[in-house]
């Protein structure tokens, strides 16, 4: 058999025996009976009288299954971030009997040597109903860390574990949520100067069409970054201390903010696509209404249908200490594969087709300015301003957030932290520069192409 460490311990309990049941376990020798001679280098299990009391006149066993997972290939949670100690999983079953809602829990206690920097102990159980394989959660449990051994106390019997998730030190998380709300407030004031200046510009001087239209998508890009920056402030300060159903308010207009930020990033790189790839004359009736129809309805959509299966709520973030560090009102652990797919899925389609637009856009800027076709004489700084640009315009800066999945990884945190704190002030300068003051060499944001060999290439 490929189980390590298995035993059943069958106990006979009647009418005269309802006590407390003590069991020691370890992933090598399995469940015994309490030795009071043992050293503590076992786990325990604490089982209350109350799970016996409803069953008294009868003859149940109690069976402690100690598997490991590892060589058994079950367990297994997709996208799980924490390590299962020593691979150890321990199942308590009473009988044929479900047992939950216990108001004495059952205690397991898990021992183990000194935990490494960075880790952070969760007693969890095993749900077949999460998500579409089943998974970890930790509802019912509470958790106890210690030096040597943690306790989990669990108002139920099934299948435990303790779970070690990743985790941030106190003083590294506080300094990431100064910066990023310090960055937040800039990132909000430099959108409100770029909208202002993009609408002046407009005004001020005489644009050809698509210079217009991109300016338009500069403006609603620009501001669903600040309504993203807003519903951070208001999240990070508003929630724990508001009511149940305000934070799920709260949780969906931040991921609704979210959306429209890589939706009307994935449409710059539509318009590029248009600019540069299709090149020929495209004239789309009220084509920026119909941009902002999408770019705001789509994510209306997805919002909605998430609010309706009750996915927004509080979510906690903990230090290896297991202290609460912030409250967010956002999608719930329970409906977390939302966030995967949603989120991580639709911005990874996004980042895909924006990079490699921007090398098609990169490479033939390159060859035009090579071959003299681009008026002006750019400088080598302004080209590299441009390609810097174009690259934060299209939502590079978030990638950042895919190395970001093991939460001890500091140094990728704050990189993320500081540049999606910047990206505004970024767009800010290069639109400043490119666009103003105007000039007969600067009609756009990119570079001024003109016609040549009868095909007319415009530039955003």
């Amino acid at each position: 058999s490929r189980l390590v460490g298995l035993k059943k311990l069958l106990l006979n309990v009647s009418r005269a025996v309802i006590r407390d049941v003590l069991v020691t376990f370890s992933p090598t020798e399995g469940p015994s009976m309490l030795n009071t001679t043992e050293k503590g280098k076992a786990g325990k299990i604490f089982l209350p009288k109350e799970i016996f009391r409803s069953l008294s006149g009868r003859i149940v066993h109690v069976v402690v299954t100690v598997l490991n997972i590892q060589q058994l290939g079950m367990f297994k949670e997709v996208n799980q971030a924490g390590q299962v100690l020593d691979n150890t999983v321990v199942g308590i079953t009473v009988g044929n009997t479900s047992i939950s809602g216990l108001r004495d829990p059952v205690q397991l206690t898990f021992t183990h040597s000194q935990l490494p920097h960075g880790v952070t102990p969760q007693c969890v159980f095993w749900d077949p109903s999460k998500g579409q394989a089943g998974g970890w959660h930790s509802s019912g449990c509470v958790t106890q860390p210690g030096d040597k051994k943690t306790v989990c106390s669990c108002d139920h019997l099934t299948f435990f574990t303790l779970l070690l998730n990743p985790a941030l030190d106190g003083s590294t998380a506080q300094a990431l949520m100064a910066v990023a709300t310090a960055g937040c407030g800039v990132a909000m004031a430099f959108s409100i100067f770029t909208i202002a200046f993009c609408i002046f510009i407009r005004c001020r001087f005489r644009f050809e069409e698509t210079v217009r239209i991109n300016l338009g998508l500069h403006v609603n890009l620009v501001g669903s970054l600040f309504l993203l920056n807003l519903a951070f402030m208001l999240n990070s300060g508003l929630s724990g201390r508001i009511q149940p159903w305000t934070c799920k308010v709260l949780g969906g207009l931040t991921h609704y903010c979210l959306l429209c930020c890589f939706t009307w990033t994935a449409l710059e790189g539509c318009q590029l696509y248009l600019l540069f790839v299709k090149v020929l004359g495209v004239y789309i009736h009220h084509y920026l209404a119909k941009l902002c129809l999408l770019g705001w309805g789509l994510p209306v959509l997805v919002v909605g249908v998430a609010g309706v299966i009750g996915s927004y709520g509080e979510y906690s973030i903990h230090t290896t200490d297991r202290q609460v560090i912030a409250r967010l009102c956002w999608i719930t652990s329970k409906h977390f594969l939302l966030h995967y797919i949603t989120n991580c899925g639709y911005f990874s389609l996004i980042f895909l087709f924006n990079m490699a637009l921007f090398g098609v856009v990169t490479q033939k800027s390159c060859s035009l300015q090579g071959t003299g076709v681009v008026q002006g004489g750019r400088k080598p700084w302004k080209v590299a301003l441009v390609a810097a640009g174009l690259f934060c315009l299209l939502g590079a800066t978030w990638a950042l957030a895919f190395f970001t999945h093991d939460t001890s990884s500091a140094p990728v945190l704050y990189l993320f932290t500081v540049l999606n704190s910047l990206q505004g002030i970024f767009i800010f300068i290069w639109l400043v520069i490119l666009y103003y003051p105007k000039t007969k060499e600067t009609t756009g944001s990119l570079s001024h192409i003109i016609r040549y060999d009868k095909n007319t290439t415009v530039s955003q």
